[in-house]
């Protein structure tokens, strides 16, 4: 028997021509528009224990995952991180610029809606930039109230063949084409008298999705990811923050939250098992918390690994056809199917529905926490060894803990 649709959420495509698109939010998943979340607790996390940019906070990581890639993976990386490093650096200076022109002294909001199609967004909404969020080495660098938050579908071909190389083309190659629109955008906005800051993609100032939600792009998926309208969780986020006069989008209620629990295919499907199937409150946000320390060593050794991305129905067939299904037949569309749940990971075969393969405990052994930490620790084992470590290891230790503190937090990466 269908179920009772309690409200439709009517969406713009993904071009400007496209049509209006209608998603209906049946009564049983029908929630809170945006995050469920308790103000005060998400203020005093932010006052108390501020966020920081995974590139200081998991630095060690981040280095020592380029030691586990193929080399057809790291030649690939090698050459987009030297093709995407111009426009991350350009990104970091924007908020600097100065417009040539005299503020045109109206709302910019469709004008720069319409830019953003025109230059190949798939999406864009209008929100505050939420400074609770911003990366504690961000905070002071953040210079504008009004965030623009754009999103670049990542190829759907490509994204299906998960966890590939190909399917990391698609992934690092749509932030190469969205830092340079996002500069271009910048452009458009000053040409009207206003700043513009873009906030890159692969040196985030804060984590972007609780500001798509608010604009009501989308709602926070069970695998963590911003499950969009149009692409599921198959896009790159990038905002950019400016001075100019905008009107704000509304968040809405797509019933992600309550049909992610009735679904669960991340969570069953996650060849790390890092996806919590519970709901727990963090930070003052209701959430499936992710397992770093299980997720990042198997997204690191396999190719970009994402499974979680591919098995998401969402992502997979849409939106309004997966909320369509469950209205029409109460069901998930694709759960316990191959075509939704089958994935290979190199090495070691193909994986239906049900199955997981499994890796040694060494496989979870990698260094964590900031590189000054991580080379802490392995001073101190030598000093626990029960012989101490030698006048050259000593000196040596010393000479890299300066070499890493001198370079301060410039480091530059994309996820």
């Amino acid at each position: 028997m269908p179920k009772k649709v309690h409200h439709v959420v009517r969406r713009t495509g993904t071009r400007l021509e496209d049509p209006i698109i209608e998603i209906p939010v049946a009564e049983d998943i029908a929630g809170v528009p945006g995050i469920p979340q308790i103000e005060k607790d998400v203020s005093f996390y932010s006052r108390e224990y501020p966020l920081e940019t995974q590139n200081i906070e998991k630095a060690a990581d981040r280095e020592w995952s380029w030691s586990v890639y193929t080399p057809e993976v790291f030649e690939y990386r090698e050459l987009h991180e030297k093709a995407n490093a111009p426009f991350v650096e350009a990104a970091a200076t924007t908020g600097d610029i100065e417009p040539t022109v005299e503020p045109v002294g109206r709302d910019i909001t469709e004008d720069i809606r319409r830019k953003s199609y025109e230059l190949g967004f798939g999406d864009v909404g209008f929100t505050r930039y939420d400074r609770r969020y911003a990366f504690a080495s961000k905070k002071r660098w953040v210079k504008f109230q009004g965030a623009i938050c754009v999103a670049l579908e990542q190829d759907y071909a490509q994204t299906q063949s998960l966890p590939s190389l190909e399917a990391e083309y698609a992934h690092f190659g749509t932030y190469e084409t969205e830092n340079e629109q996002c500069l271009a955008l910048a452009d458009f906005i000053r040409s009207f008298g206003y700043h513009a800051q873009v906030h890159s993609p692969n040196d985030n100032s804060a984590p972007f999705l609780p500001m798509f939600v608010e604009a009501g792009m989308g709602q926070l998926g069970a695998n963590g990811q911003l499950l969009s309208p149009h692409f599921g969780s198959r896009a790159r986020l990038a905002i950019i923050t400016t001075d100019a006069p905008l009107t704000y989008d509304e968040p809405v209620d797509y019933g992600v939250h309550k049909f992610c629990q009735e679904c669960l295919v991340c969570s069953d499907r996650c060849p790390a098992r890092a996806i919590t199937r519970d709901k727990v409150w963090y930070r003052g946000v209701e959430k499936n918390k992710l397992i770093y320390d299980r997720c990042r060593p198997v997204m690191s050794t396999y190719e970009g690994c994402a499974v979680c991305m591919k098995v998401c129905p969402i992502q997979r067939y849409g939106m309004k056809p997966v909320m369509d299904h469950w209205v029409e037949m109460g069901e998930v569309l694709g759960k316990g199917t191959d075509n939704l749940e089958g994935f290979s990971i190199r090495e070691k075969g193909y994986f239906g529905p049900g199955e997981l393969p499994s890796f040694d405990r060494s496989m979870f052994e990698f260094p964590k926490g900031t590189k000054d930490e991580w080379l802490f620790a392995q001073f101190k084992e030598k000093v626990d060894d029960g012989e101490g470590p030698t006048a050259e290891e000593t000196s040596a230790f010393l000479t890299e803990l300066k070499e890493i503190l001198a370079k301060g937090t410039t480091t530059i990466g994309d996820e």
